[in-house]
């Protein structure tokens, strides 16, 4: 059973970090219904966890086929050619090959110390500084920005033009169409510019890398250069900066599982896993996929040619998969949450961001005893016209 028109996706606007209440009901009724977002054709959306797998998962589902559609999208730009996220194997496997020894779990835990230090640091400054402190800008945007600059190989000091490039990057309505493209460009010509000094002078980070794999080996194209190097920058930073405190807010507003994690940090690498299962950081809804045949998913025929959403938010807290889906367990022994992705796509930097959440929350619960919102749901400031959702201002006092 189909709606005779598509929905209007998102089906209402989102508060804080809670869920949208139709999931559970399309889940149950229809968990194939068509959509329609603010830019694009219509398409199904996805809601169930085993048919969000086939989605990500299943080759007969092709990104590269987005280009050839009028995608169903948040954002007014449409996918571009020659981004990673825009190929399906074997242009994407060839790309992704590229950087994929950079983010093995070997090498993410050799980076450990060194975030650890970054952590510590940041918190010292907090400490001196005393409560109240801001966590998005104190502590939230430091830490990956940091890594992910001296990881890539981009000037620190750059940090405040691409975090602006990069929300627009991300924008639904918070910039105009034309702010975006102008952004779009400038942040691409800066890129251009670091590729420029690399070729120049090669260091030892990844974009050197790159710049090899392009210049010695012919693996890449200069389109394909660029555009990889700003998918890795916006990437690389946004969702962790986004969800340390979506994790610092969820936890203090489930003062249990707060408790049960300061009186065990052992369990941080557990209750990262669960609060990626937990919290919805998008709007929703996942990258469109195409069939490229025709496909029965969710009791429903899709045809070729037709687009398909996968809600991840709602995958994860499917109750075909979840014992009590709708509660924060810290403890939850099943944590096979696709909050990363799945499939050939999956998230490259999940080593990364799962290493950086667990030093950010073990590090914040032991040094900041008794932490806590200065001045309650007042001194939190909610992103408003982005795909990724968040606190852009959390106000936190502690014990000192």
């Amino acid at each position: 059973m189909t709606t005779a028109e598509p929905r209007s996706y998102p089906f209402s606007e989102p508060e804080r970090l809670d869920m949208e209440p139709l999931f559970a009901n399309l889940r149950a009724n229809e968990p194939l219904t068509r959509v329609r977002l603010p830019y694009g054709e219509p398409g199904w959306l996805a809601t169930r966890y085993e048919d969000v797998k086939v989605v990500l998962g299943d080759p007969r589902f092709s990104r590269a086929a987005s280009l050839q559609h009028d995608e169903p999208r948040m954002r007014p730009q449409p996918s571009q050619p020659g981004g990673i996220l825009s190929m399906d194997p074997p242009d994407h496997s060839r790309l992704r090959r590229l950087v994929q020894k950079a983010f093995t779990v070997r090498r993410i835990e050799q980076l450990r110390p060194r975030v650890q230090e970054i952590a510590d640091g940041l918190v010292d400054a907090m400490l001196d500084e005393g409560p109240p402190a801001d966590l998005v800008e104190a502590f939230a945007l430091p830490v990956p920005v940091t890594v992910i600059c001296e990881l890539l190989g981009v000037p620190y000091e750059d940090r405040v033009d691409f975090r602006h490039w990069s929300d627009a990057f991300l924008s639904t309505t918070k910039f105009t169409p034309e702010e975006v493209a102008d952004c779009t460009g400038r942040m691409h010509a800066y890129l251009e510019g670091l590729i420029a000094q690399r070729r120049a002078e090669p260091r030892d980070d990844l974009l050197s890398g790159l710049v090899a794999a392009r210049d010695n080996e012919d693996r890449l194209s200069e389109e394909e250069l660029v555009m990889l190097a700003t998918a890795l920058l916006v990437a690389g930073h946004e969702t962790t900066a986004s969800q340390i405190p979506n994790f610092v807010y969820t936890l203090l507003t489930h003062p249990d599982q707060l408790a049960v994690l300061r009186a065990d940090l052992s369990l941080v690498p557990k209750a990262v896993e669960e609060l990626m299962r937990f919290v919805p950081l998008g709007l929703g809804a996942g990258i469109a996929r195409y069939a490229t045949e025709d496909i029965e998913l969710g009791g429903v025929l899709v045809r070729a040619g037709e687009a398909v959403l996968p809600a991840l938010a709602s995958a994860n807290r499917d109750e075909r998969v979840f014992a009590e889906p709708d509660e924060l367990d810290l403890r939850r022994q099943d944590t096979s949450h696709i909050g990363f992705g799945h499939g050939v796509h999956h998230c490259l930097g999940a080593p990364l961001a799962r290493m950086e959440l667990q030093v950010a929350l073990d590090t914040l619960l032991r040094r900041l005893p008794g932490l806590r919102f200065a001045d309650g749901e007042a001194g939190i400031d909610w992103k408003a016209g982005l795909s990724t959702r968040g606190p852009e201002r959390m106000l936190l006092a502690w014990d000192h």
